[in-house]
């Protein structure tokens, strides 16, 4: 199958397009600006696209593909949250997504498995959420919701699926990778209360649910990327520490973050949300690593031996 990747040269992106590639698909990767980063194979063509709100040029790399995954979109995390930079965020999204639903709809791709994020919910302390649960009210639901709702004006001419994504976890890249340096350095430790749920999935198994969405057509509508197993911070910082040989029990004040990082702090690190992926599990989905401590321990495993 023809798969088109917008949002294909990122962390997520990447790994899924190899993913696919390796599965015999043909894959192009729409991409704001060429990267000689991308890998060099046939199987990765890369067409150069500007996700404004409307179709171009780019709209013809569409013809013949059986599906696109949308990636595309600002950084959550990459500074600040000022009123320019939340635009940025919300905007990045929204654009992007009607792009490419207008161009689904002008060349007839049949399937769109579009991201979205488990900050759909907002904070729920403790309660149990799936995809039935209603969304939130701070800003990264906002974004969730217009994100999402962009995505489901292509229902009328195509399968939607909606990939709300948890925490992916890799050494190499993603949060995890920030999180790694304080344990190394002895100083790893619970983030504010330690209280707040992490919604976390091994990268491995992300990628196999986003291609499966792509291939199975009872995949539609929302579907939580998270692992069976939600475990709170302090709960993540217990089985992080033990799985690099380090101590894990100095703290991270929430005060400190609040003042260092604003309201991103609040909405990234100090609270979270106990999401099960109720809807993957009922399409047959069967996650490879269920458990936060077999998880991690392939993650800090020899290169060799890793799942992905």
């Amino acid at each position: 199958m023809k798969i088109v990747i917008a949002g294909g040269t990122g962390f997520l992106g990447t790994a899924l397009a190899r993913h696919l590639a390796a599965q015999s698909h043909d894959i192009t990767i729409l991409t704001r600006t060429a990267s000689p980063a991308t890998p060099a194979s046939a199987a990765f063509r890369q067409t150069t696209w500007v996700p404004d709100g409307t179709t171009g040029a780019w709209a013809a790399a569409l013809q013949g593909a059986g599906a696109i995954v949308n990636l595309a979109g600002e950084s959550i995390a990459a500074r600040r949250w000022s009123a320019e930079q939340k635009t940025r965020i919300r905007q990045s999204r929204v654009l992007a997504t009607r792009s490419l639903v207008a161009a689904a709809r002008e060349t007839g791709v049949p399937t769109i498995v579009s991201g979205s994020a488990v900050g759909y919910y907002g904070d729920c302390g403790d309660e149990t959420l799936t995809e039935a649960s209603p969304a939130g009210h701070d800003f990264l639901a906002s974004v969730c919701r217009d994100w999402e709702h962009e995505a489901a004006a292509a229902n009328t001419h195509s399968r939607v699926a909606l990939i709300r994504t948890g925490i992916v976890l890799d050494r190499r890249a993603g949060a995890l990778q920030k999180m790694i340096t304080p344990f190394f350095l002895g100083a790893g430790g619970p983030i504010g209360s330690g209280r707040q749920y992490m919604p976390w999935i091994h990268l491995a198994d992300w990628v196999r649910l986003a291609a499966f969405a792509v291939c199975s057509e009872g995949a539609r509508g929302p579907i939580n990327a998270t692992s069976p197993n939600p475990v709170t911070n302090a709960q993540f910082s217990k089985a992080l520490g033990h799985a690099m040989h380090r101590p894990s029990f100095v703290p991270a004040p929430a005060f400190a973050l609040r003042l260092a990082l604003g309201e991103m702090a609040e909405a990234l690190l100090l609270s979270g949300q106990r999401a099960l992926p109720a809807r993957a599990t009922d399409l047959g989905f069967t996650f490879r690593f269920a458990d936060l401590d077999a998880a991690l321990a392939n993650i800090f495993a020899p290169a060799r031996s890793r799942a992905i």
